[in-house]
């Protein structure tokens, strides 16, 4: 392949979204479709449902896939995910939401946004994105097709977050545990309060306690973990096994992590409201839950999940209005040109195999050519000869390719209908079709 060409000749890609989510699952059912070995389950994905590219996001409240293939089914797509973790399909049922295409681009730039996320406006989904992206990219998941949506999504979320206010003033689920909170108890400053936890959801936990002065001690399944994470968030380390003997002296549990069990268990916190007369408040905010539910069957037992504390969000939606707004203008306004990427993505390979069938006519007769003259010319004629028939390709594609281009991203006309003519001209048809 020459200048003319890519290294490669890309497929004409589409892109499909599959998703389950805070919206249509709570936090119990969700846990049910995340994927446990990540690994794992891109290799089904982009094996069993004949992805090209994929990118899995999971949160606490969305476990999505991003897939990009010629055809994308919808029914392998859903299969794969099922077998990776072990479920049924008709699990996904009523349950799942699948995009295809153009919706799947403004889902991401709503997504990245964070007009999508249970709290508008926050930014811990965005580097969650980015986080998706760069594992899926080191790992060869993704290629550059969805490589150029998710870029473009990642710098629109940035856009919104610095030309509107839309994050300004918003809470994360953990300073939204807090402020529930300050509102049960009187005075947080009195209380013993322990987090469970060193991950990202328990960093902002930690965040919101520190912005109130709040002391709090923190622990991890490893020491050397809450010490580290205590060096840099603030609070006292101290050992797990040293934390759960503590639970009949503490008013207040955060827990935040990933472990595929339960910490606060039903046992434990009974045993610690033994003869005990003060009420004590539990807030999981794992995904999958990491507190026993039947502990509230306890006396004087507080505890608020994930799915609790979305009663609030239409507060902040409506108070938010206003910023709603502005951010999905930016996002219609950046949204046509990726409709623009997008169109100039699908005529591409059209074009390079155009260049690349054309350039190997050129080399062919070349070579005739220099058969024929042998010894007559020189390296220097020879060199002059391969520029000129170089050119005379550039010249004569040039224009029309150029043109084509245009009339596919302006959609002044039936781009569908002009990319097969050009494809049965050029005799391409079958690597179109």
């Amino acid at each position: 392949m020459t200048q003319y060409a890519a290294s490669a000749i890309t497929q004409s890609l589409q892109v499909i979204n599959a998703r389950v989510t805070y919206r249509n699952a709570p936090v119990h059912l969700l846990e049910k479709f995340t994927f446990k070995d990540l690994n794992g389950a891109y290799k089904m994905l982009l094996e069993g449902a004949a992805l090209k590219e994929c990118v899995i996001l999971q949160t606490c409240n969305r476990v999505e896939i991003f897939g990009a293939a010629k055809n994308p089914d919808k029914g392998k797509l859903l299969h794969g995910w099922a077998s990776a973790i072990e479920l049924s399909d008709n699990e996904f049922d009523n349950i799942v939401e699948v995009s295809k295409d153009r919706d799947v681009v403004l889902h991401l730039l709503k997504l990245a946004s964070g007009l999508d996320s249970m709290v508008i406006g926050e930014d811990q989904i965005l580097g969650q994105i980015k986080r998706a992206l760069e594992f899926s990219r080191t790992n060869q998941y993704a290629g550059s097709h969805l490589s150029v949506i998710f870029d473009k999504a990642i710098k629109v979320g940035s856009k919104v977050r610095v030309d509107t206010a839309l994050n300004k003033g918003s809470v994360s689920i953990g300073s939204m545990a807090v402020n529930l909170a300050e509102e049960y108890f009187d005075d947080l400053r009195s209380k013993q309060i322990l987090l469970i936890g060193s991950g990202e959801g328990a960093s902002l936990i930690a965040k919101s306690l520190k912005l109130r002065s709040i002391d709090f001690m923190v622990t991890s399944r490893t020491f050397e973990r809450a010490k580290s994470f205590a060096d840099t968030m603030s609070g006292e380390p101290i050992l797990f096994e040293k934390a759960l003997e503590k639970f009949n002296s503490i008013d207040l549990i955060f827990v935040s992590t990933t472990a595929p069990y339960y910490l606060v268990t039903y046992d434990r916190i009974e045993k610690a409201m033994t003869n005990r007369e003060k009420a004590i408040m539990i807030f999981d905010l794992s995904n999958p839950r990491t507190v026993e539910e039947k502990v509230t069957s306890i006396k004087k037992v507080k505890l608020i999940n994930m799915d609790q504390i979305a009663e609030i969000v239409d507060k902040n939606i409506r108070s938010r209005k206003s910023e709603i707004q502005s951010a999905e203008r930016i996002i219609d306004i950046e949204m046509k040109s990726v409709d623009t990427i997008l169109k100039r993505k699908k005529v591409e390979p059209i074009i390079v195999s155009i260049f690349k069938n054309v350039d190997e006519i050129r080399e062919r007769e070349l070579k005739k050519a220099f058969c024929i003259l042998k010894d007559r010319l020189g390296p220097d004629e020879e060199k002059i000869v391969e520029q000129l028939s170089h050119a005379i390709v550039e010249g004569v594609l040039s224009t029309p390719m150029n043109n084509l281009r245009k009339e596919i991203e302006t959609g002044c006309s039936d781009q569908e209908e002009l990319t097969k003519i050009i494809a049965r001209l050029f005799k391409y048809e079958d690597k179109y079709s």
